[in-house]
């Protein structure tokens, strides 16, 4: 049965942030994104392709599979060129339960805007193994597709709460470690199973609700001219510092 006028509207609906919230789904689109979450276990509710995508013979029973028309993609699409899937999920926070960024390590995002960069920092705390991310509720939204799409499957792998950084990291036992230019040399780390890494924007750095909450701040010695390092760059070195010195 052909796609409805109102069930395109629905679906390209969910570009938008507010409708994602009022709706409780969110969209992604493409065949390795997609193939990316089926292949970690992630259970969209909805699943449209065309006879092009080349998972569709494993997927024949997937729950709310449609097989649709390349011109019915074409409709759904948020690209200039179709892929041959598009995929819809439920939206589901986890709740940060008390005391959790006391054990193992965490990776705080502190206004990071760029989804772009986000979905990076996702891919990192899968690489390195860290236990969680906290994501503040002024980053780019989680949900967004370009997040992640730049995940490429850690979004399915790994926990992310959302919560004000300030209030979750009051209380925290564990050592809060806030990159700023002016820390110290992240080589010169002690060996830590418990921390939190904080992460400002690239603009901004740490703001200052979450500055009396850091324990102390590390930097990544400079050589060069540069002005400052890419977030997502700056969290892989310090995350493989926190790694290297644990072994």
């Amino acid at each position: 049965m052909p796609l409805t006028k109102a069930e395109i509207a629905r679906l390209r609906s969910l570009q938008e942030k507010k409708h994602r919230e009022a709706l409780g789904l969110f969209v992604v689109e493409g065949e390795k994104v997609v193939g990316e979450l089926l292949a970690a276990g992630f259970p969209f509710v909805e699943l449209y392709a065309t006879e092009a995508w080349t998972g569709r013979a494993s997927r024949p029973d997937e729950p709310g599979f449609k097989l649709i028309t390349p011109a019915e993609m074409a409709r759904l699409s948020h690209y200039p060129t179709p892929s041959s899937v598009f995929a819809v999920g439920k939206i589901a926070r986890t709740p940060l339960a008390a005391g959790a960024l006391d054990r193992g390590l965490t990776l705080a995002l502190d206004g990071i805007q760029d989804p772009g960069n986000v979905g990076t920092l996702l891919r990192l705390a899968d690489w390195f193994a860290f236990d969680r991310v906290l994501l503040s509720p002024d980053s780019a939204d989680l949900f967004s597709q370009k997040v992640i799409n730049a995940s490429m499957g850690s979004f399915a792998r790994v926990t992310v709460h959302t919560a004000p950084l300030a209030e979750a990291l009051a209380g925290v036992t564990a050592p809060v470690l806030g990159c700023d230019l002016k820390g110290e040399d992240v080589h010169t780390l002690k060996p830590l199973r418990d921390a939190v890494v904080v992460i400002g924007s690239e603009g901004r750095g740490i703001t200052e609700a979450v500055r009396p909450h850091v324990t102390y701040y590390v930097t990544i010695p400079k050589y060069g001219g540069a002005e400052s390092l890419n977030a997502a760059t700056a969290a892989a070195i310090v995350c493989d510092n926190l790694r290297r010195i644990a072994k």
